[in-house]
């Protein structure tokens, strides 16, 4: 390229000052200043600059004990940090990052104070992660220097910084405040103009779902948790990041997104005003969806949550011997997880030889269990025995407990139910693996409801620790101690909900994911830079484009399709580029091709 054309190298900008020293800010300073910039902390309240220097010192004396600094780095960075009560102090910045409160009228006065103080090619970023960069730019003096500079907390663990761009906003100052980001070790994802932007507008949708879920009395806020965090491998649940993050700020947050959208998955679930209105705004006032030990603490201690019926409940039927119809994935893995906890499993299929497939499929798996040292050679050998394969369901009929897995299809389960309530003994649990149909279904197939219950294991069950326990209007309490107790007994962490679509997991993992489809179909964001914010700004163990295609497209639609005729609501429909898709053959990993291209299967 000819010398003449080249851009600009972006600018260095070594001396930046962050306004709002909460907890954002501090960890914002932090990062700063062991990444070697002179860092000016701005905040009216000499208090909370007083805890800003306090934070920092103990933040950077972990990363000393961590290993992650030496002493000496650590007084250095200390040296470049300096706290100010007055706005005036930033005048000496080529970087100005605002982060305090989300309220429009206040950060417009820090604008306009900052207008007034700061040098002409000084960079104005805002922390907003709910309000207009671009009503902010354009009320500014020099609209083309303002952008959005959004850290995730805790800003020095999190990766992820999202660069936001107004159509105001010069190209120089994106530049100089994504060089800056590398420069700080952080990943920067460049994003339009709109509330919550990637992260967020995908994160708080997911976190308001569950809100609501708990204030329904749907499932307990453990439970929620628990599920989420186990079915998901996420880091938190939500109700405890929504907590984490301040119940009032995320009302603020989901209230911009709301007005921006009018998608009912964005209006706040009235208990998140509820609690704001009461102060209990989360860890920060001690208080919030959980209790913690004081303000600021993240220790949980108990309060007057509803206790657990199964302390108080019936006493569970005993359990000895299992009975899988099934002869699929679903039902290998179920079937090996009750015979290594010591029951005797029959496997019943269609045939035999359907039988003897899944029963070798057993094997297989406890031998590479052995070969990564999870079982001993005994062990393997013992669950194997316990295994009697079955091309008969009349083979059920002495067992404790009967778990259907067979396809997701209501008639074919409707029929073996029908099935095992003759075959099986009186007091007998039935038992379906159901992922998205009614549990109640199957119990209305059968003289017996009271004793069917849903067991929803994950796949692949063996490694999964979460059952979600799903209680029908029929089901009894024995039925349900009886799951309870046989969980505990395979060590699988069973969590409670009621008989409706998607259960816990998937009635708020799945609107998630079709949100993030949405978002590549309006053109906002790419998969690749969606996944990367959900990774690194979320700690989610995969993107939600990874996740759809290892799901397979086409699960994921049908498991839309039965969310939105469940729940009538508009935004639960399925983005028209999904369906697409599976229109077109392209169901993720298995065919090829989903949302990214793959080695043929």
């Amino acid at each position: 390229m000819d010398r003449q054309s080249a851009p600009p190298s972006p600018r260095p900008l070594p001396t930046v000052a962050v306004v709002g020293l909460g907890t954002m800010g501090t960890g914002i300073a932090e990062v700063l200043v062991r990444a070697g910039r002179r860092v000016v902390g701005i905040d009216v309240d000499e208090a909370a600059a007083l805890r800003a220097a306090g934070a920092l010192a103990a933040g950077t004396a972990r990363q000393v004990a961590r290993g992650r600094l030496t002493e000496d780095e650590r007084r250095a960075a200390l040296a470049r940090f300096r706290t100010s009560a007055d706005l005036a102090d930033a005048a000496c910045a080529d970087l100005v990052i605002e982060v305090v409160p989300e309220d429009y009228a206040l950060k417009h006065q820090v604008f306009t104070a900052l207008d007034a103080v700061v040098r002409p090619d000084t960079i104005l970023a805002t922390g907003t992660n709910a309000l207009s960069v671009t009503r902010l730019a354009a009320d500014s003096a020099r609209p083309e220097r303002v952008l959005g500079l959004h850290f995730f907390n805790p800003a020095p663990a999190m990766r992820l910084v999202e660069v936001v761009s107004s159509v105001l906003t010069a190209p120089a100052a994106v530049a100089a405040v994504t060089e800056l980001a590398q420069d700080l070790g952080k990943e920067p994802v460049a994003v339009g103009d709109r509330p919550g932007f990637v992260a967020d507008g995908l994160l708080f949708g997911y976190l308001n779902q569950a809100a609501a879920m708990y204030e329904s009395r749907y499932a307990g806020r453990e439970d929620i948790d628990a599920a989420m965090r186990l079915g998901c491998g996420l880091p938190m649940g939500p109700l405890a990041l929504l907590d984490l993050i301040g119940v009032d700020t995320a009302r603020t947050v989901l209230e911009a997104m709301y007005a921006a959208s009018h998608d009912r998955l964005h209006a706040p679930a009235p208990i998140l005003g509820q609690l704001a209105a009461a102060g209990l705004t989360g860890r920060k006032a001690g208080r919030g969806f959980y209790t913690y030990d004081g303000p600021g603490s993240a220790t949980v201690v108990p309060d007057a949550e509803t206790p657990d019926p199964a302390a108080t409940g019936p006493a569970p039927r005993p359990v000895r011997s299992v009975g899988v119809a099934g002869s699929g994935t679903m039902a290998s893995g179920i079937a090996e997880v009750f015979a290594r906890a010591g029951f005797s499993v029959v496997l019943a299929a269609r045939s035999e030889e359907k039988a003897r497939t899944a029963t070798a499929r057993i094997a297989a798996s406890l031998a590479r269990s052995v070969a990564k040292g999870r079982l001993t050679e005994a062990d393997r050998a013992a669950a194997l025995a316990a295994i009697t394969p079955s091309g008969s369901l009349d083979s059920l009929a002495d067992v404790d407990l009967a778990v259907e897995a067979v396809a997701e299809d209501l008639d074919v389960k409707r029929e073996l139910f029908t099935a095992l309530d003759k075959v099986c003994r009186p007091g007998a649990v039935l038992a379906t693996t159901t992922s998205s149909l009614p549990v109640i279904a199957c119990a209305r197939a059968t003289a017996r409801p009271g004793d069917v219950v849903g067991l929803h294991f994950f796949n692949p069950a063996p490694a999964m620790k979460l059952v979600e326990v799903v209680r029908t209007v029929l089901t009894s309490d024995e039925a349900r101690a009886t799951a309870h107790s046989v969980c505990a007994a395979l060590r699988k962490h069973p969590v409670d909900c009621g008989d409706r679509a998607g259960f816990i997991v998937n009635a708020l993992l799945f609107p998630y994911l079709n949100n993030a489809v949405k978002m590549v179909q309006e053109h906002y964001a790419t998969p690749d830079d969606i996944d990367t914010a959900m990774k690194l700004g979320g700690g989610y163990p995969m993107g939600p484009f990874e996740l759809l295609d290892v799901v397979g497209l086409d699960v994921s639609l049908a498991i839309e399709r039965v969310l939105h005729r469940e729940f009538r609501d508009p935004g639960l429909a399925p983005a028209p580029l999904l369906e697409h898709l599976v229109a077109a053959g392209c169901l993720g990993r298995k065919t090829g091709r989903g949302f990214r291209e793959y080695a043929r299967p």
